[in-house]
């Protein structure tokens, strides 16, 4: 690949070389890879690489979380820094890339006649290991060493841990989320996934561009958020352009979560990763009112009254939420920040 030479990437010729460039030996190399699969067959936690938890998403399905355990997330912050932070993405992505937010995804859509959302259906976990080993080939490592790469950056998780849940999980979907958390995967917990998972979506990328640009219409990415909007010509075509869109992401591997598909015209509310974009990037007012009261009565009543969810960090989490408003709508940022400085913490 000829613009990887301009991206300074180090050269590692064989497995030996991969070793010393991680600082382990080759036996560590092959246990941390696992390329035969055998964390998936363990019983034994100690000897896995990955803590596992089980969520249920709001829409209905499960997310399995699958964090490493702290010497592999050391590999995999090596791989991050060393490889895959020099490889530049697309640049629709604006996810998970220093330089761009979810201000920089949403501001190509503001003020436009309309605005397409599509939301990817289980996005890290149908990253298949094949395909990131194929990405490392692809930048020009050998075979041999593209797949100890991959298997330090994928994972496959052991069928037992769906038994330790005490959700209450619908036989079938427990059974489509095993079979696809089953296979390696774009583990969601290791550092390197969300890289990963942009640079092995460029062709996607590329491909949605140029649909979003022979119908004249904008397009940008945040992870699994996908956006597009236009004038007249974009509105007038619009439910077409979305079959269409959906048929690409299908032949790339990806199925479309159609319940969160929307379009949105002027006179409604049109929104993109929770802000506002109608006219002016701008923050629920609904949010905006219910963050006020928080603070307004940790003021009156102390911050203990209103940790209903039990935070460890609420003053941290509390104060999050006041400077991401700030980043968005200054104006609205200070009166929250006003309000937040009179709290008195213990």
């Amino acid at each position: 690949m000829t613009a990887a030479q301009a991206w300074d990437l180090p050269a590692i010729p064989c497995a030996g070389a991969l070793a010393d460039w991680l600082r382990v030996s080759t036996g560590e190399l092959e246990w941390f890879a696992d390329l035969k699969g055998l964390g998936y067959k363990k019983t034994a936690g100690r000897l896995r690489h990955y803590r596992y938890q089980v969520l249920a998403k709001r829409c209905g399905s499960i997310r399995l979380i699958e964090a490493p355990k702290p010497r592999l997330k050391e590999l995999q912050r090596q791989i991050l820094s060393g490889i895959l932070e020099k490889v530049p993405p697309h640049p629709a992505v604006h996810g998970f890339f220093k330089g761009r937010s979810i201000q920089t995804f949403v501001a190509p859509h503001v003020g436009r006649r309309v605005v397409l959302r599509m939301d990817l259906r289980d996005f890290f976990p149908s990253i298949a290991g094949v395909r990131i080993q194929a990405f490392f080939r692809t930048v020009g490592y050998p075979e041999t060493v593209a797949g100890l790469l991959g298997g330090i950056c994928t994972n496959a998780a052991p069928r037992d841990v769906w038994n330790r849940t005490s959700l209450e999980i619908n036989p079938r979907d427990l059974r489509e989320a095993r079979d696809l958390y089953g296979r390696p995967h774009l583990p969601q917990g290791a550092p390197t996934s969300p890289a990963l998972a942009n640079l092995c979506a460029y062709r996607i990328d590329c491909r949605l561009a140029g649909l979003a640009k022979s119908a004249d219409a904008e397009y940008t990415r945040y992870a699994d958020d996908l956006a597009f909007s236009g004038s007249e010509g974009f509105e007038q075509r619009v439910e077409r352009f979305s079959t269409h869109a959906a048929a690409i992401l299908f032949e790339e591997g990806f199925s479309v979560h159609h319940r969160k598909t929307r379009i949105m015209r002027q006179g409604v509310r049109q929104h993109l990763a929770g802000l506002v974009v109608n006219r002016s990037t701008n923050t629920f007012r609904g949010d905006f009112d219910r963050l006020k009261a928080t603070l307004t009565n940790c003021v009156r009543l102390g911050p203990g009254s209103q940790n209903r969810a039990a935070h460890p960090l609420f003053r941290s989490h509390l104060e999050g939420h006041v400077g991401f408003v700030e980043t968005v709508n200054p104006v609205r940022g200070k009166r929250l920040r006003a309000i937040f400085d009179r709290i008195q913490w213990e």
